[in-house]
């Protein structure tokens, strides 16, 4: 077969061959990033041409072995595809950050859009017509196309969730977009000299996680008078992150509070129904079935059946306990109900009253307003609001009135037995044990480490 080809043609293959063999030879074996060569040989015209393949940020095995493979892929291979004909066209974005007595229409036209346009965007499909609830701080973007049409919008309310509007097919179609930060478990622990909200400060628990963890152990513990001096908490929590960068924080996972020395332990559970709650290590629920106190304030009266009347000068019973707080302060429903009634009532003034099952009543009295939900026959949840601080009726100030009633007779709020809400059920017992159990060495582990490390500080 090689008489078929000229001296010099078989020449030149031979030293090409050469060539190749000897730089193969003598190619690194490390990954690097490289410049791929190949080689082809004309046989008729007696010509060698090089072959370039330029990966840039590509790692390559270039070992004898694999570089012989690629450059036989690479002769084989195909031409590559050309650039695509219609790519996507470009967009122009304006940012705008929204702030206090901007409306829709005032950023529309900062952005160069009518009214219309607005209109046009607003009433198109999907979540759209959400671009109108539009709050300070949020940040608004606007897309106009290559002639200068918009072509999208985009609110964005905070870090994980964004509005997106774009135009498709001549509509609008909007769609609200939510990123999932990554949740990793922290801890903070510290002990009570002042207040609750100063230890906690220096612990590093936000405002939030504060009033969350008073929250969890509100049933048990009134954090304006039970606490004292010594009293101390442990806290496991989530920080969140997004792209690597902390952000924020999220749910107590768990959590302890030693108040006068009795322990109280709280476990964050998500049962098989997927319902989320606080619970005791033995499965009985961190709630019960009534707040202890309706408000967080200071009292300004207490439960007193022979107490003389700041405002009449006589002996009458005060058969609930006062709380002072500034008008406005919201006022929570102490438990599930019905309103019983809710108006003006005498000398109690802007009054509700809520029925809880067949025994019991709450009153709540003096509100500067009632919510507007709170008409007779509603239902009601605990933590409602159901009505805002004020001084209506005759008083001497600005405070809520607070009535507890078991069978029609009163009976002092912060110290009734209130009923406990419903436990673990005992057919979720032994995946409640199972969950728990992790929860319990976890924050085992993180107290353990902490005290250590306290320890070592000391020293």
């Amino acid at each position: 077969m090689l008489k078929m080809f000229p001296k010099a043609h078989i020449t030149i293959a031979a030293a090409t061959t050469v060539v190749v063999t000897a730089a193969i030879l003598m190619s690194p074996s490390a990954d690097v990033e490289a410049k791929r060569m190949s080689y082809t040989l004309d046989l008729e015209q007696g010509k060698t041409s090089e072959i370039i393949s330029q990966k840039p940020n590509a790692k390559t095995n270039t070992s004898p072995e694999n570089m012989a493979k690629e450059t036989q892929s690479e002769v084989a291979s195909p031409a590559p595809e050309q650039a695509n004909p219609n790519p996507a066209p470009s967009l122009d974005w304006q940012t705008f950050e929204i702030k206090s007595g901007d409306t829709l229409s005032s950023l529309f036209n900062e952005a160069g859009f009518s009214d219309g346009i607005m209109l046009s965007v607003i009433h198109g499909e999907g979540e759209a017509d959400k671009l109108q609830r539009l709050y300070a701080g949020e940040t608004i973007r606007f897309a106009s196309d290559s002639e200068g049409q918009l072509a999208a919008v985009e609110l964005q309310r905070n870090l994980l969730e964004t509005l997106k509007v774009e135009k498709q097919d001549g509509t609008f179609n909007g769609l609200t977009e939510m990123r999932e930060p990554e949740a990793k478990p922290a801890f903070a622990s510290g002990t009570i000299d002042g207040s609750l909200y100063l230890a906690a400060q220096e612990a590093g628990l936000n405002d939030r996680l504060t009033m969350k963890m008073a929250g969890i152990f509100g049933w048990d513990i009134d954090f304006v008078y039970d606490v004292r001096k010594g009293d101390r908490f442990e806290v496991v929590y989530e920080e969140l992150y997004l792209d690597g960068e902390k952000f924020g924080t999220g749910r107590i996972l768990s959590a302890r509070f030693i108040n006068r020395g009795k322990e109280n332990i709280a476990l964050l559970y998500t049962d098989s129904n997927g319902d989320s709650d606080y619970y005791a290590p033995d499965g009985k629920s961190m709630r019960k079935a009534f707040l202890r106190t309706p408000i967080n304030a200071r009292i300004s009266s207490s439960f007193n059946l022979q107490r003389r009347h700041p405002v009449l000068d006589v002996v009458r019973p005060h058969e609930g306990t006062d709380y002072a707080a500034p008008p406005g302060s919201p006022i929570k429903a102490a438990g599930n109900g019905r309103v019983l009634s809710s108006g003006w009532k005498g000398g109690y003034g802007r009054t509700v009253v809520l029925k809880h099952g067949d025994n019991i009543t709450t009153l709540y009295a003096h509100m500067s307003r009632i919510g507007k939900s709170m008409k007779t026959g509603a239902r009601v949840k605990q933590g409602d609001t159901i009505g805002y601080v004020g001084s209506s009726g005759m008083v001497t100030g600005p405070h809520l009135h607070y009535e507890f009633r078991v069978n029609g007779s009163p009976r002092n709020s912060r110290t009734v037995k209130l009923p406990e809400a419903q436990p673990i059920p005992a057919s979720e017992m032994a995946r409640f044990k199972k969950i728990t159990s992790r929860q319990i060495a976890q924050f085992e582990a993180f107290s353990s480490n902490y005290q250590h490390l306290a320890l070592a500080s000391e020293d």
